[in-house]
């Protein structure tokens, strides 16, 4: 029975997970927007230490940068110390997944008053993440679904479809090497 490793730190909720077969055999998580580096060892930790590991399944965002940066370095290493497969998906894809509507927008929190979302005809992304203030993404008038997270069993489907390879960054990092800064 091949197993996955699941990994999301796009939101404010560290989530980990293994899928075997598409079932979800094992699940946690942690809340806190700062909390993914404490939470994800721990997380991982529990999680392997009764199952084997063939491939992991990495959420590349959109996200805040530190988070996903947390969940994207651990994901390649774990995968990397045991000659494993990392795969990445996108991670409003597998919130979508959870929707049964024709056309739909999926929207997580950016921080800075805004939100990162994309849209979804059919539970397909139509076009590219983007990064607005929410009475920008409410003026298309289309449903909002906001404050869900991404669903375990539909990345390790997603991971089948194409790989993301580069983490979806929709907004330049905060800190600046003192030599870039004008």
């Amino acid at each position: 029975m091949s197993s996955s490793l699941v990994i999301d730190t796009s939101t404010n909720r560290t989530i980990v997970g293994i899928v075997a077969e598409e079932k979800l055999i094992w699940s946690g998580h942690r809340d806190g927007a700062t909390a993914h580096g404490p939470s994800l060892p721990q997380l991982v930790s529990e999680a392997i230490a009764t199952h084997t590991i063939d491939r992991v399944i990495v959420g590349m965002g959109p996200g805040p940068f530190t988070g996903l940066r947390v969940g994207i370095a651990f994901a390649h290493t774990f995968a990397r110390a045991r000659n494993i497969a990392v795969i990445g998906i996108c991670s409003l894809d597998a919130i979508a997944a959870q929707v049964d509507e024709k056309d739909f927008i999926i929207a997580t929190d950016a921080r800075r008053k805004e939100w990162y979302w994309a849209r979804y005809t059919k539970g397909v992304r139509s076009g590219e993440p983007a990064v607005s203030f929410p009475a920008d993404v409410e003026k298309l008038s289309l449903p909002i679904h906001f404050g869900l997270f991404p669903d375990l069993v539909a990345m390790t489907k997603l991971a089948s479809q194409a790989s993301i390879t580069e983490p979806m960054y929709l907004r330049r990092p905060d800190a600046v090497a003192t030599a870039d800064r004008t």
